[in-house]
């Protein structure tokens, strides 16, 4: 199992890759094409025309990106069968089960909205967090450490942090993209207009949010168990308020002062730079009690 695990992980990274490029050839891409118009001399003139790459490229992204969801989800539960528990225990695990998250719900998001341009955004982070996996993370099938043993609670929490970073993954892409368009400059044409990706913003902080919270309550709730006390300002814990609390500014300040456009927008973006520092910076580089990255 744990071969098939790692075969379909790299099937799952190829069709990744594929997919980054079709959806960057299908929001930005252009090819010139030649065209002879007629004069009123002989010969007639060439003139060279830029034109959108066609809307088949989209297709090919679309389909590209569910094959590799369909893989991950075929690697993490073969990993699951290998290791005997939810394949989230160490990095090569999470940052698998992070990309396969992010893929899940921008396929979610890309159905409900009927925006594929979106994935030109959000996709090249899964290809990101899979090719780290790679390329510093080993895979090897290693023995829970003691804090790791509770397999309940590491199937519940675990997960639930993975869902709620992966939902706000769709809100940062989003945020981002706003930025590109300028807000309602909306520069490129083939892109969502500012109001929609202001919306999938909102929406996925909305989806994101409650999960966050609920993923600091259980790990709380496990800090009791394994350590005898439900908080201690571990720097993982710190971390993880200070990102929860970044995405209740953007709510507030949404809800309370009206802040939509550039300034929510960057609110995400920092959002997301603390969902990344509390998983690589905090797990790999800072000590503390949550120091089991397996690396």
């Amino acid at each position: 199992m744990e071969a098939l695990a790692l075969t379909t992980f790299w099937l799952a990274l190829g069709l990744t890759a594929g997919a980054v490029l079709f959806y960057w050839g299908y929001a930005f891409g252009v090819r010139v094409v030649l065209r002879r118009l007629a004069t009123n001399g002989d010969g007639g003139v060439t003139v060279a025309t830029f034109e959108r790459l066609p809307d088949s490229l989209g297709r090919l992204a679309s389909l590209s990106t569910w094959a590799a969801a369909a893989f991950l989800a075929i690697s993490l539960f073969a990993r699951w069968q290998a290791v005997g528990h939810a394949p989230w225990s160490n990095m090569w695990e999470f940052t698998v089960a992070f990309a396969g998250g992010i893929m899940l719900f921008y396929i979610v998001f890309e159905r409900w909205y009927g925006q594929r341009t979106l994935g030109a955004f959000i996709q090249p982070v899964v290809l990101a967090l899979m090719a780290v996996s790679v390329a510093f993370f080993p895979s090897d099938v290693e023995p829970l450490v003691p804090a790791l043993q509770n397999q309940d609670l590491l199937a519940i929490h675990v997960a639930t942090m993975i869902v709620a970073y992966s939902a706000l993954s769709v809100s940062f892409g989003a945020g981002v993209m706003y930025l590109v368009q300028d807000g309602e400059r909306n520069r490129f044409s083939r892109l969502p207009k500012a109001g929609l990706l202001d919306e999938i913003g909102y929406r996925s902080v909305m989806v994101g949010f409650p999960l966050l919270a609920l993923g600091i309550a259980l790990g709380a709730y496990w800090g009791n168990s394994a350590w005898g006390r439900y908080w201690g300002w571990d720097p993982k814990e710190t971390s993880a308020l200070v990102t929860w609390l970044i995405y209740a500014a953007y709510l507030h300040t949404r809800g309370l002062r009206g802040w939509t456009g550039k300034r929510a927008a960057v609110i995400l973006v920092l959002g997301f730079i603390a969902v990344l520092f509390t998983y690589f910076v905090v797990n790999l580089w800072v000590s503390g009690l949550h120091s089991y990255a397996g690396v």
